[in-house]
């Protein structure tokens, strides 16, 4: 960083005061005029978004183009650009489907950072806007995730049934409704939610891991023995596209490809 202290050394100008009393004066705007009693002084955004909401027509704002922007940052793993860049979507929004995908991107960068409670309250956004549309099943899911990162068990479990009541063709919601079944030494429900998740497409090593764990839980080892087996090859598998999509990038070509824009991301539990 390069030494500013030259361009402080200067004396500011000196004039002969003002009458007492005087008529106070201020250059700065209306919007600055901030209550400092109400303003959490570590937020140092809060300026900057009356600014946005005052000072911005929203006929002026892209809100789709700004969730793209928050997209293309999770996938570079860039997720506190990703929450601003969501949260100024959802607010310029117009149209509450956009505004509602946008609140459960937000939730997911959140959980990617580990700030649950943010997470939480992102997705409770979302599902205020409407618990029964496109993306609902997915930011019920979301939440659940985050709840249960968050030690809210008992609520967790809530709404990962809510997520598979609004969609039940909704593999994720299954696959975290079988986990938290399972956590709960409810296996014989885990493993028909597990199947489902698997029928509904979702096959992969993790899932498969899951379900020789509940297997085992049932005291069905032979089974749970095969499904294990199943799952490490999958993961031998991914392991090695892993390494040639790195060659490819090595060798200057790129193994992905262009893809639709994924709406939100779903969680699983770890």
């Amino acid at each position: 960083m390069t030494d500013r202290s030259d361009d402080r050394d200067h004396r500011f100008s000196e004039g002969e005061g003002f009458d007492d009393p005087y008529d106070e004066f201020d250059l700065d705007p209306p919007e600055l005029d901030v209550d400092p009693s109400k303003v959490d002084p570590v937020d140092s955004r809060v300026i900057t978004d009356t600014l946005d909401a005052q000072n911005i027509p929203s006929d002026a704002v892209d809100a789709e183009e700004l969730l793209d922007v928050g997209l293309n940052y999770m996938r570079i793993n860039r997720f506190e650009q990703a929450t601003e860049a969501f949260e100024r979507a959802a607010r310029f929004a117009d149209d509450d489907r956009l505004a509602q995908e946008a609140w459960v991107n937000k939730g997911a960068a959140h959980a990617e950072l580990e700030e649950y409670d943010e997470a939480i309250g992102a997705h409770r956004e979302a599902l205020s806007i409407d618990d029964e549309s496109e993306h609902a099943a997915t930011a019920e899911t979301n939440l659940a995730y985050a709840l249960w990162e968050f030690g809210e068990t008992a609520q967790a479990l809530e709404h990962a049934e809510r997520a598979v009541e609004v969609d039940e063709r909704f593999a994720q919601g299954w696959f975290n409704r079988a986990f938290f079944l399972s956590e709960r030494g409810l296996s014989e429900e885990a493993l028909h939610c597990i199947d489902n998740a698997i029928r509904l497409g979702m096959r992969n090593g993790k899932v498969l891991e899951e379900k020789a764990h509940i297997l085992e839980d049932l005291g069905e080892y032979d089974e749970a023995e095969e499904i294990a087996e199943e799952a490490n090859e999958m993961r031998e598998r991914a392991e090695q596209r892993v390494m040639e999509q790195r060659e490819e990038m090595q060798g200057g070509g790129s193994p992905y490809e262009e893809a639709n824009r994924d709406p939100e991301r779903e969680w699983e539990l770890e």
